[in-house]
């Protein structure tokens, strides 16, 4: 069991690496970053639909519970690096935008539906949603950088917006579990509504 100060260290600490990438990113603006690195930093934070579901697959994974707290994280990283590849050198994935705003949708009726699956079948989801945000960060990698620093920097920035769903969904656990379906569903409807806004802003 994760004692109360631990818990409130690792909150803290997940929140502040979210809210720390983009200053850092924009404190380089204008100064060229031939390694990649911010350039990968940037980019998942540089959308509200990456945003949205990368929140929602920590939330989602703190929900289940369990094992599913990392390893469904972890799935959504491995997938979306590997995607990231075939993005990166023009393979052709129909349908990206498509895909990157249904994981948006999905995960937010997961979300709102307190829906609990078996651990296979929530990395299968969260798997094959990674695939359109890898495949879009891969192709949008500027030809002048290096491809591994790039990914590096935008692992780490999703890793951290995971971090902040876990720890958002760790703290209503822990600390509002009378509430807790209430406050899932309540972050599935904010999840769907930023959806929504993204498709009539298309």
């Amino acid at each position: 069991m994760m004692k109360k100060n631990q818990f409130w260290q690792y909150l803290v600490g997940a929140i502040a690496i979210t809210l720390l990438i983009p200053s850092v990113a924009s404190a380089h603006t204008g100064v060229g970053d031939p390694t990649g690195f911010l350039h990968g930093l940037e980019h998942p934070i540089g959308g509200l639909d990456h945003i949205l579901a990368m929140v929602a697959v920590g939330l989602w994974a703190a929900q289940i519970g369990g094992k599913a707290l990392w390893v469904v994280p972890g799935a959504f990283l491995l997938a979306m690096t590997g995607s990231s590849v075939l993005g990166h050198f023009g393979l052709p994935l129909p349908g990206v935008e498509q895909g990157i705003l249904a994981s948006d949708f999905i995960l937010g009726l997961l979300l709102l539906f307190t829906t609990r699956l078996s651990l296979s079948v929530s990395v299968g989801i969260v798997s094959i949603l990674a695939i359109f945000h890898g495949y879009a960060h891969g192709a949008e990698m500027p030809e002048t950088v290096s491809g591994l620093t790039y990914g590096i920097g935008f692992i780490i920035s999703t890793a951290g917006l995971h971090l902040a769903g876990i720890g958002i969904g760790l703290g209503i656990d822990r600390f509002q579990p009378k509430l807790q379906e209430l406050l899932f569903r309540i972050g599935g409807g904010a999840i769907l509504l930023g959806a929504v806004y993204l498709l009539i802003d298309r």
